[in-house]
């Protein structure tokens, strides 16, 4: 879905549920190869996560989905709490992980917190607005392709 184009939804028929698997596990591997830095990935998902409650919110009533052309998804409302809840814990969390770390996310908590982002954008039918959110997971997930790429075809690093 594009963001705020209300009428315009490609149909990609019975090929539905691979792009729906490849978006929510492309999202955990983006949030969790964002983990390197202290607070980087947590604070990317803190800023998604108020994003996405506001957008939810604004998806589960009617008028402010008709005002502002995005679709409107009955009961979507309620995430916008899942998603507040999401953010506390994040702030919770990210009190102890900013620099110097003292604990550290690991690849369970990543991966579930990328899913669960990639989640909440296929629920509100915001999934580009989601790769446009989460910029960062993008860039960096791009970045590591291209670096692993480069190193396997010329032994040399892009980066040094």
């Amino acid at each position: 879905m594009i963001p705020f184009v209300k009428d315009f939804r490609p149909d990609v028929g019975p090929f539905y549920i691979l792009v729906v698997a490849f978006f929510i596990v492309g999202m955990s591997n983006a949030v969790n190869l964002t983990d390197g830095l202290d607070g980087l990935a947590i604070g990317c998902s803190i800023i998604a996560g108020i994003a996405f409650a506001v957008i939810a919110y604004a998806s589960g009533r009617v008028d402010f989905s008709d005002y502002l052309r995005i679709p409107y998804v009955p009961g979507s409302g309620e995430l916008s709490i899942f998603c507040a809840a999401l953010v506390g814990g994040s702030l919770g969390f990210l009190w102890y992980n900013c620099f110097p770390a003292q604990i550290f996310m690991g690849d369970t908590g990543s991966l579930t917190l990328g899913g669960m982002l990639g989640l909440i954008a296929l629920i509100v039918k915001q999934e580009l607005l989601m790769v446009i959110i989460g910029g960062i997971f993008v860039v960096e997930a791009v970045s590591v392709l291209v670096q692993k790429f480069f190193y396997k075809m010329t032994k040399r690093r892009v980066f040094r």
